[in-house]
Order: structure tokens, then C-alpha cells, then sequence
């Protein structure tokens, strides 16, 4: 039996299974953008080898199934999408990675809600469906960050038929969720997870300071204003980030939830030693507190690795995982 499509007979512990996702790492610009490789990244199966030799454990697949489905009921998925899709997965599932798979840039879904449900909830059903024998190292992640239109109450209405969708044919599968308002730590009080669903791992995004982050970044106003700016691991930016993550970490203890930092990372225009100095904190902050991480992202603006080189950007891999950390 192919261990990749193995099933899931029982639903399985999220704690243990936010172990399996332990260190991450995010293959964005890829399956996200509007077609692959028109934003400068196209999937190789050598990643995958080259993120498992690196210690990772496990990789989040940003994918923008809206762009490969009929607009008109049943919302078919295209299968040759599908199919390049679970090529992706596969590949990744061989090296021994954890595989999460999220619904990302669904634009249209955030400005007009009620528009977009029945095709938001026909695509998962199709997912779910179609994934519903592989092993439980495949996570699904319902949307990627929630925000404008899709509130708070909208979301947590929209979430729950959502589950639903899925669990009628992947009843036992891990599911990982965030808030609306961007996947926001302080969107995490305002989002509503069936208390019946058990096997769910709340997800969070945290790029602060956000002035640090996205400085330069070209699809951010007025960004370049903020270029310069430094993190040096003072006691005073050091403080802010703790906060934060104790913010999180009883949200945890008082929902009895695992969290998992679904993206994290700082753009190329800020100085090295100053994004590595904010991702070695992070990510040992988010482990010290039983958080497993994947960071934003293996290439492009943001990443660790320069597939044209074919060589890792050594301060930032050394930060994330160092030897024998």
C-alpha cells in the first residue's frame, strides 16, 4: 500500500499532529499565483530534497484553486490542475514532509461573501473528495487569511458549513484555521471553531513589526518611507514580540488548541543581520511555547534559497534552524 494514500482510520491527537509540522517552511509564488510560474516560481521536485536535508519537516502549499474552477455550479475543478496539484503533494509526501494545502488568494470570496459561498463550499467538497484516501500528513487549511468583507461573523458562519463540506467524505482529517482579519493574533478572539471539532489547529500570521517586515515592499503603500528600519534584539523589540506570544499561548491553554505560525518572514529590502536577528527570535519564541512554524518563504523576496544559484542564503537557514538547535 502507498504510504502517501494510506487513509486515516481515526481522527488523530491536533497536538501530535502540530508535531508533524514542526518546522515549515511555505513554497510561495508558485501555486498561488493566477497560473504557475507567472510570478517567477515554479514547483521542482529537488525542493522538496532540499528542504527535507535542511531539517525541515514539513512545507504549506499556498494554492489559488479559484483560478482553476468553472464560475458557474458545480464549480468544477479543472483536472489537469488537480492533477499538478497532487504531483506537488506527492512529491513532497515522499521526502517524508508534512503537506499542508490551503485555499489562498480567493479575492473575490473577501469582497463579496455571499456571491462566492456556494462556490467556496463546492470547492472544498471537491478537495476533500479528492484527497479523502491519503495519509494523515496531508493537512487542509479552509482560507487563507480572512479579512475584508468576510468579518468576523461572516467568517465564523461561512467556517462552520465549511467543515461540514469537508468532513462529509475526509471525516478524520486535520484542519487549520485562522481568524478573520488577516489570520491576525487578535483576530483569534473573535473566531468561532465548533467546539465539536477537536481535530483543528488555529493558525496565525505574524509579521511585526510590520514597518520592519515590509519595508520596500513594492505592493505595500508608501513602504519605502519605512526603509532602514533595523531590529537588533533589544530588550524593548525582544518584549513586544514575547508579548505577543504569550497573547497566543493562552489563547491556546484557555481553548485547548495547538498553533501552528502558518507565515512569518521579512522582506529582502531590510538589512541581513537584522532579519536574521527577528527570525532566529520568532522561531525560537513560537518553539519554546509548543508553536510549530513555517516560515515565508523558500524563494523569492522573501525566502531562504536562490534556485538560480542553486544556494541558500546562509544567515537567514542558520537562523531558522541552527546546528544542533
Amino acid at each position: 500500500m502507498d504510504p502517501r494514500k494510506s487513509g486515516i482510520a481515526e481522527a488523530p491527537d491536533p497536538f501530535e499532529q502540530n508535531k508533524k509540522l514542526g518546522r515549515g517552511i511555505n513554497i510561495g509564488n508558485a501555486l498561488e499565483a493566477p497560473k504557475e510560474g507567472e510570478w517567477g516560481v515554479t514547483v521542482k521536485e529537488d525542493f522538496f530534497r532540499l528542504i527535507k536535508e535542511k531539517g525541515f519537516n514539513s512545507v504549506r502549499i499556498p494554492v489559488r484553486w479559484s483560478n482553476h474552477a468553472a464560475l458557474d455550479g458545480p464549480y468544477q475543478i479543472d483536472t489537469a490542475f488537480f492533477k499538478r496539484i497532487d504531483e506537488v503533494i506527492d512529491q513532497a509526501l515522499s521526502r517524508g514532509l508534512a503537506v499542508v494545502i490551503n485555499m489562498h488568494h480567493y479575492d473575490d470570496l473577501m469582497d463579496s461573501p455571499a456571491a462566492n459561498k456556494e462556490r467556496f463550499l463546492a470547492l472544498w467538497r471537491q478537495i476533500s473528495e479528492h484527497y479523502a484516501n491519503y495519509t494523515s500528513n496531508l493537512f487542509f487549511e479552509v482560507l487563507n487569511e480572512p479579512n475584508g468583507n468576510l468579518t468576523p461573523e461572516v467568517w465564523n458562519s461561512y467556517l462552520k458549513e465549511a467543515i461540514s463540506a469537508i468532513r462529509e467524505k475526509n471525516p478524520f482529517r486535520t484542519l487549520i484555521i485562522g481568524g478573520a482579519d488577516w489570520d491576525g493574533i487578535a483576530s483569534m478572539n473573535s473566531l468561532s471553531i465548533p467546539a465539536s471539532e477537536k481535530n483543528v489547529i488555529a493558525t496565525v500570521h505574524y509579521y511585526d513589526p510590520f514597518t520592519f517586515t515590509h519595508q520596500g515592499a513594492e505592493w505595500v503603500f508608501a513602504s519605502d518611507l519605512w526603509l532602514g528600519t533595523t531590529w537588533r534584539a533589544t530588550e524593548a523589540e525582544k518584549q513586544a514580540v514575547m508579548r505577543d506570544m504569550e497573547l497566543l499561548l493562552s489563547w491556546s491553554k484557555r481553548n485547548n488548541r495547538p498553533v501552528y505560525i502558518g507565515e512569518f518572514g521579512s522582506y529582502n529590502k531590510a538589512d541581513m543581520e537584522s532579519r536574521a536577528n527577528w527570525t532566529n527570535f520568532i522561531s525560537r519564541q513560537a518553539e519554546l511555547r509548543g508553536f510549530s512554524w513555517s516560515y515565508w518563504e523558500f524563494c523569492s523576496g522573501f525566502g531562504v534559497f536562490d534556485p538560480n544559484k542553486d544556494e541558500w542564503n546562509v544567515p537567514l537557514i542558520d537562523a531558522l534552524i541552527p546546528a544542533g538547535v
